[in-house]
C-alpha cells in the first residue's frame, strides 16, 4: 500500500472519517480528518537514530493490534530499543536494534524492508515450521512446489486442468469427489496494471471463468463431494477469498467481521454472496496448512461458516491483519498487523490460527511433497466410508 495508493473512498457520517480501499471489496483503512496539520508535518525530520527509532515505535503502538496475543507486550519492546538507541549507532547497528523490537513476535504479516550499506534487508517472523524447513532443504521451495505440482496433475490424470498462470488446479480424485486447489487469491492474468479497474474486472472474470468451467464438470460428474485444497495458499486479494465461499452456498451469510484498532467504528460486516456462476452446495472437505495464511484464511473462516463444509489438515499460520504501511524517516518501511478479523461469534484466531475439525499431516517433514498426496488420498478414503 505503500507504493500502490488508494483508488476508493467512501465518506462516513459527519464527514470527519473516510474509508479507503485499494481495490473494491477489499480491506476498509478508516482515515479521521484532523483539524489543521500537526508541526511535525510542516518541518523536515532530522534523521537519526532517535526520530527513526521513535517513529518506529510510535507506529507500534497507535496501530499494532495483537500485544494481547504476541507477548511481551509495547513497553517491555520499546523499553529494550531505546535503551540501546545512541547518536553514532551506524546503520547496521540500527538497523539490528530496531529489528530486535520484532524478536519473537511471530506475525508474517508485520515485516521491516530497507537497505543498509547497498544490501537489501527483510525482517519477518511468523513463517509457520513448513516454508521454513523446506526452505532450507536441497532444491529449496521452488523444487518443492514443482514436486506438488507434477503429483497433483499426475493424480488427476486426464481431468486435470492446471489454470490461472499455474495458480489453479482442478479435476476428479474419483468419481464421486471433485478436486480444487487455489495457491493464491490473485494473479489469475497477465496484466500488469495492479489496481486499476480493468485489472480488477480482468482478475475477477478469469476467475469467474475457472470457477464456471470447474463447478460445471463437477455438476456434469455428479459428484457428491469436493476436497477444497486451501493447503498452499499464499493469500491475496479478499474479493477472491469471498468470492470461492460464494460458490458452496446458495444463501447469503455472514463470514467475518473486521476493525481497525482504533477507527471507533462498529466491526464490519463481510458478507459471503452466492455465486452468480455454476455452484456446489453438497459435502466440501476444505484442506488446509501451516502455509495457509492472509486470504487464505479468510477463505477458510468464511467457509467455516457454511454447514456443509468440513475443515480438514492443520492449523492455518494465524496471520489475517491486511498489512498497515509506515515509511520511516530514513526511508525502510514498516509494515504492521492493525486489522481484527473476527468470526461472527467474535472469536479472533489471529495467532492461534483455524484448527481442523479432522487433523492430520500435509506436508511431514519426512514427505513434504509425497505426504500431501497421502492426505488426498487418506480424505478420499474417509468421503467413501461416509
Amino acid at each position: 500500500m505503500d507504493s500502490v495508493g488508494y483508488r476508493y473512498f467512501q465518506m462516513l457520517p459527519g464527514k470527519n472519517s473516510a474509508i479507503f480501499q485499494l481495490l473494491q471489496g477489499d480491506t476498509n483503512v478508516v482515515f479521521d480528518r484532523l483539524p489543521t496539520m500537526p508541526d511535525a508535518c510542516l518541518t523536515d525530520t532530522v534523521v537519526s537514530p532517535a526520530t527513526v527509532s521513535e517513529a518506529f515505535l510510535d507506529a507500534f503502538q497507535r496501530h499494532y493490534a495483537f500485544f494481547d496475543r504476541r507477548l511481551p507486550d509495547h513497553a517491555e519492546r520499546a523499553a529494550r530499543v531505546r535503551t540501546a538507541i545512541r547518536s553514532d549507532m551506524t546503520d547496521a547497528e540500527l538497523w539490528d536494534t530496531v529489528a530486535s523490537y520484532m524478536d519473537g513476535l511471530s506475525d508474517s504479516h508485520t515485516k521491516l524492508i530497507g537497505e543498509v550499506d547497498g544490501e537489501k534487508r527483510r525482517v519477518q517472523d511468523g513463517q509457520g515450521e513448513t516454508l521454513p524447513r523446506v526452505r532450507g532443504s536441497e532444491g529449496g521451495e521452488r523444487a518443492w512446489l514443482v514436486g506438488l505440482l507434477d503429483q497433483t496433475i499426475k493424480s488427476l490424470g486426464d481431468t486435470a486442468h492446471h489454470v490461472g498462470r499455474d495458480r489453479i488446479i482442478w479435476g476428479l480424485v474419483n468419481n464421486e469427489t471433485g478436486y480444487l486447489q487455489i495457491f493464491q487469491m490473485g494473479g489469475f492474468t497477465e496484466r500488469e496494471d495492479f489496481g486499476s479497474d480493468a485489472w480488477a474486472d480482468a482478475e475477477m472474470a478469469e476467475f469467474n471463468r475457472i470457477m464456471d468451467d470447474a463447478f460445471s464438470a463437477f455438476a456434469q460428474a455428479g459428484v457428491d463431494s469436493v476436497i477444497l485444497d486451501l493447503s498452499n495458499n499464499r493469500g491475496g486479494w479478499d474479493r477472491i477469498a469471498k468470492a470461492i465461499a460464494g460458490r458452496f452456498t446458495d444463501e447469503t451469510y455472514l463470514g467475518f467481521t473486521t476493525v481497525a484498532r482504533g477507527s471507533g467504528l462498529a466491526p464490519f460486516p463481510h458478507l459471503i454472496e452466492p455465486a452468480a456462476g455454476p455452484r456446489f452446495t453438497d459435502k466440501v472437505y476444505l484442506m488446509t496448512s501451516d502455509v495457509t495464511v492472509s486470504g487464505g484464511e479468510l477463505a477458510t473462516l468464511a467457509l467455516r461458516q457454511n454447514p456443509r463444509v468440513i475443515h480438514v489438515g492443520e492449523t492455518t499460520r494465524g496471520s489475517f491483519s491486511t498489512p498497515l504501511a509506515k515509511r520511516l524517516p530514513n526511508g525502510w518501511l514498516l509494515e504492521l498487523s492493525n486489522e481484527i478479523f473476527s468470526a461472527p461469534d467474535g472469536t479472533v484466531y489471529e495467532e492461534t490460527g483455524l484448527t481442523p475439525e479432522i487433523a492430520f499431516e500435509i506436508y511431514p517433514s519426512s514427505a513434504p511433497i509425497t505426504g500431501h498426496r497421502r492426505a488426498i488420498e487418506r480424505l478420499a478414503a474417509i468421503i467413501m466410508d461416509e
